[in-house]
């Protein structure tokens, strides 16, 4: 699942940088591009180092990071939708289910690892 998961998050930066093409080349464009593709590259980033956690603490800590990231991306697709400012409609609709399901592996996870760990209390 962890490789998985790694392709997974590097395409959907992939994809999220090739969607960011289509935004407007003017200020708003320019200040979406900005913060989606920070936020979308850094999901796969920080899922990385999610993987090489060292404790299940550890790996609570960096997966919250995670999930803030896909919260902001999917945030930041949200906007573009209400705007309207794109015209690939079908990718954008992809890239928000996708964000949204990686939202929902993470936490998830997340919610495993407390629960293990208030087991052994």
């Amino acid at each position: 699942m962890k490789i998985i998961l790694q392709k997974r998050t590097k395409k959907f930066t992939i994809d999220v940088i090739n969607l960011s093409k289509e935004l407007p080349n003017n200020s708003i464009g320019w200040a979406i591009t900005n913060q989606i593709v920070r936020s979308s590259s850094s999901v796969g980033a920080n899922y990385r180092a999610v993987c090489r956690a060292k404790s299940d603490r550890d790996f609570i800590s960096k997966m919250e990071t995670v999930i803030e990231e896909a919260d902001e991306t999917l945030y930041w697709l949200e906007i573009i939708e209400e705007l309207g400012i794109i015209k690939n409609l079908k990718e954008l609709k992809k890239l928000l289910k996708e964000a949204d399901e990686l939202v929902a592996i993470f936490v998830s996870s997340v919610i495993t690892i407390k629960r293990r760990l208030n087991k052994k209390k």
